[in-house]
């Protein structure tokens, strides 16, 4: 090694000694972060918060970033519908003890983070190794989400984070939903949005504006059933909570040391599971959803199945004809071969491996077995469909569907059943090939048994005539 790398290598190694001697992760209300100034990074290093621009803009925004990435990628954004147009930004505590970032010269407030709760004490501002950004009292050790007086993961941006919750806080009505950047330039909110329906049977629902743009339908107790990608593996556990005090989905990583996040993508309008790569020094993607057209929301319309095997990828399902004739517009959906009887006469036709439809309109209960489940659907004239609601443990829990049944997709590999309303006539068109073939076998098997029982008749008939016979012939000749 000649003198010039040592040298390199030894003011690289004092830099990073140096950087990481003075790095602080929080701050006090005495103290400040300026534009052009100090920031705070994280104690794993991992990452960091103070000013930026994106992309060509020349506005300035208070964010948080992966320090540790050579690509700047920007994870949450405090200002992000209020930049600063110069470099005189400050974030700092208030005198009410809430964080802000104001502008130097005329003290104007450009984002705030109302804390709705009290302190007891001064306060801190802290940048934890998770990446959110957390207000708590001083005294306060900060090892739990219930000791923050506020948090940066109860308003995310267009990331989701590793142990970020995205969904509902039930006693307070917070909703943690995500949106979009407007462009790679301006991370103001945009019209792509990916959030946790409050419903009944949640799911998770991807908007483009106000309507549904993708679905994960409904949570089996393993997985939701239209997201196939979200599967347990090897790189991330997921989990979702649904109970009387909390509704989310959240994820964690199997490897504390990979990076991985989940990003609503505007340019392309898609949902992108990225993950950091060392040997590219990029980020990869994982995953993605939309996939393909049959993951477009409600695509075949009503009782009719996506399937991206066939051509067209539309197609009823069994019991169902198209409801438009001629030039097929499957927007339209499908219609029933035969009308419902609306009463307990109606029966089901099982289903295996489908997406589970949209449960805006559904009921669940907890506790009633499949059996139970049935009764129930048949009782109620609304009722189209039903099925466990966790396949965990051979299934348990009653999921019912009401009215039309919509966004439903083919999967090869599918584990759960959905029982789909049909009429009787119906069921009985579909039951008349082996009802003809029971008759057939039991009317053969009736003719057969008479002919047995008349030739055993006969026979023991011509064995007691011959026995007769002879008994007569030998007392004749004893006679003689």
């Amino acid at each position: 090694m000649d003198i010039l790398s040592f040298l390199l290598i030894s003011l690289n190694l004092l830099f990073f000694f140096y950087e990481f001697a003075f790095a602080i992760d929080s701050i006090s209300s005495s103290e400040s972060i300026s534009d052009g100034g100090r920031t705070l990074v994280s104690g794993d290093g991992r990452f960091e918060l103070g000013f930026f621009s994106p992309g060509s803009s020349k506005n300035r925004y208070v964010g948080i970033w992966y320090k540790k990435v050579p690509v700047k990628t920007v994870v949450w954004v405090a200002n992000r519908v209020n930049p600063i147009n110069d470099s005189s930004g400050v974030l700092m505590i208030n005198s009410t003890g809430s964080p802000v970032v104001v502008m130097r010269q005329n003290k104007t407030v450009v984002w705030s983070a109302n804390s709705t709760k009290e302190a007891k004490s001064s306060v801190v501002l802290q940048l934890l190794n998770s990446g959110n950004l957390v207000l708590r009292d001083e005294q306060s050790s900060g090892d739990g989400l219930g000791s923050y007086l506020w948090q940066s993961f109860d308003y995310p941006c267009d990331t989701l984070l590793p142990e970020m919750k995205l969904g509902w806080d039930l006693k307070t009505g917070l909703e943690r939903r995500l949106s979009s950047w407007k462009s790679p330039d301006d991370p103001s909110p945009g019209d792509f949005t990916w959030g946790v329906e409050l419903q009944g049977n949640p799911e998770i629902v991807i908007r483009k504006g106000s309507n549904k743009f993708f679905s994960s339908g409904p949570w089996n107790g393993i997985t939701f059933s239209g997201a196939q990608d979200m599967r347990p593996n090897s790189v991330f556990e997921m989990n979702f909570v649904n109970n009387e005090d909390e509704l989310y989905y959240t994820f964690n990583l199997v490897d504390k040391s990979i990076f991985s996040i989940v990003v609503l993508n505007k340019t392309r309008y898609l949902q992108e599971r990225l993950t950091w790569s060392e040997t590219t020094q990029n980020w990869n993607v994982y995953s993605y959803v939309p996939r393909d057209q049959c993951d477009s929301y409600g695509v075949c319309g009503a009782y009719g199945n996506c399937i991206t095997t066939q051509s067209p990828i539309c197609q009823c399902l069994e019991g169902f004809k198209p409801k438009s004739t001629g030039y097929r517009d499957w927007s339209e959906g499908c219609v029933r071969n035969k009308a419902l009887n609306y009463s307990k006469l109606d029966g089901f036709i099982k289903f295996n491996g489908l997406k589970l439809p949209d449960a805006t309109n559904s009921w669940v209960n907890k506790s009633m077995n499949l059996k139970q489940c049935r009764v129930k659907c048949l009782e109620n004239s609304s009722c189209m469909a039903y099925s466990n609601l966790d396949i965990r443990g051979g299934g348990n829990g009653c999921a019912m569907w009401f009215g039309e049944l919509i966004d439903i997709k083919q999967y090869s590999n599918g584990v759960q059943d959905l029982l789909i309303r049909m009429s009787a006539s119906e069921l009985g068109t579909k039951k008349w090939p082996k009802m003809k073939i029971v008759v057939i076998v039991t009317t053969t098997a009736a003719v057969a048994g008479v002919l047995l029982v008349g030739y055993y008749i006969y026979k023991s008939r011509t064995n007691l005539g011959n026995i007769t016979l002879f008994a007569f012939t030998k007392q004749s000749t004893l006679d003689q």
